[in-house]
């Protein structure tokens, strides 16, 4: 292979070894990345889009065509009755917590099934960090139950935890910062299956971040009612310069819409500006984007399990996602795998990552990642809190080759620390 990186051959050799035992996996990704090409074609073609969608609307964007139609695209394509798709959702974080205060009440009761939810959540629930503003400050109810030990969603503590009271049953899809496995929408349809024996009426809720176009299934289609995240992640393709999403039945998205703008107002409002163009071009890549960063987190576990440190899932697993997370059991190994992945990018590769506070964290968090869209995880990126195991989460890559060699100068990094 070409060297124009100075990795070592040791690392070459291992990469060779790993990209053939890939191989296989790596076919089922692209039947995965052709089925959901084709039906987010099928999508764009159903909502008529045209080249006149993509001219932005100012002022309060009344009757905004390109709006309304990129809503039917992600309706269509997330197996939805409706869809709310806006620029103005700052991150994923923002569009659940719309959702969660869209449909929510106060003295309503939510479940969280996958234990505690991730770290930028915890303060909009109002579990951490007592700001003021959020769900339990609006008196709320929030519990929720532990996993398994091995990471699994106690099916058995739901059918004895959950009752009628509850109003949602909220579940995270994503590890976030745990080492738990990420749920596939078997495992989701698992979920729904349990708690529509003891509760037929809850509202199911998903935190799909960082798992859309992953597999052909839908969560949608499994039985859940609501789900969000965020257009720098999968959908938007690594094209969506920000943004988010809300998607299920219709009329929940549409309490979610009177809350991000107003009661009555709800979806009908809000200028687009010159930013339609690119939330389509991004959800028409995203498939493909999704696929190519599957592959790279395919790599880097066959790759990193051949060095020999632990991995998960591991290369011919089923993945909920497109999240990798490799244990590299110290401080130094953590910050060396970033600095790997940053001096790989070609935005800003001269950039050395440094762990630092970050706004909703409360550890120090290192982030790597030489992206064109500020945080866009669905670009090659890896963080982590500096705390014990000292693993690292690792995703994306717009193109495999690219984060092919992210991965490989990352292990480079890691080998010459040791």
């Amino acid at each position: 292979m070409n060297n124009l990186f100075d990795i070592s051959p040791e690392i070459i050799k291992a990469s060779v070894k790993a990209s053939e035992l890939c191989a296989d996996t790596f076919k089922k990704i692209d039947d995965i990345q052709e089925y959901n090409q084709q039906k987010m074609i099928k999508a764009f073609q159903s909502a008529g889009v045209s080249e006149s969608h993509f001219t932005g609307t100012t002022g309060y964007g009344y009757g905004d065509r390109g709006r309304d139609a990129l809503d039917k695209v992600y309706a269509e394509v997330f197996d939805a009755e409706d869809a709310l798709v806006r620029y103005n959702f700052v991150s994923g974080t923002h569009a659940l917590t719309v959702a969660l205060f869209g449909v929510l009440r106060p003295n309503d009761k939510m479940l969280s099934v996958t234990g505690t939810p991730y770290d930028t959540l915890r303060s909009a629930i109002g579990i951490e960090g007592n700001y003021p503003g959020s769900l339990i400050d609006f008196g709320i109810k929030y519990n929720e139950i532990a996993l398994n030990k091995d990471g699994t969603v106690d099916l058995k503590a739901i059918k004895n935890k959950l009752d009628d009271s509850y109003k949602m049953v909220y579940i995270q899809r994503s590890r976030g910062y745990s080492t738990r496995p990420t749920l596939t929408c078997d495992d989701i349809a698992e979920i729904v299956k349990t708690v529509r024996t003891v509760n037929k009426d809850a509202i199911i809720m998903l935190d799909n971040c960082y798992g859309e176009f992953v597999e052909k299934k839908q969560p949608l289609a499994c039985g859940v009612d609501l789900m969000a995240g965020s257009l720098i992640k999968n959908p938007g393709g690594g094209i969506a310069p920000t943004g988010g999403y809300i998607a299920g039945r219709k009329d929940l998205v549409e309490m979610c819409s009177y809350r991000l703008t107003t009661p009555g107002t709800g979806k009908e409002i809000g200028a687009t500006l010159n930013v339609t163009r690119e939330l389509f071009l991004g959800a028409y890549h995203a498939p493909h984007a999704t696929g190519e960063a599957l592959k790279t987190a395919v790599f880097a576990s066959a790759l990193f399990e051949m060095l020999g440190y632990e991995v998960s899932p591991r290369y011919n697993e089923n993945r909920g996602d497109i999240i990798q997370l490799i244990m590299l059991g110290s401080p130094e190994k953590l910050e060396q795998f970033c600095v790997g992945i940053q001096h790989a990018s070609a935005v800003d590769s001269f950039v050395t990552p440094y762990p630092d506070d970050m706004p909703g964290y409360e550890d120090k968090v290192i982030m790597a990642a030489g992206a064109f869209t500020m945080g866009s995880s669905i670009e090659l990126s890896a963080d982590a809190p500096l705390r014990e195991p000292y693993a690292v989460w690792m995703q994306g890559s717009l193109n495999f080759h690219a984060g092919k060699l992210g991965i490989m100068l990352a292990a480079n990094e890691v080998l010459s620390s040791q």
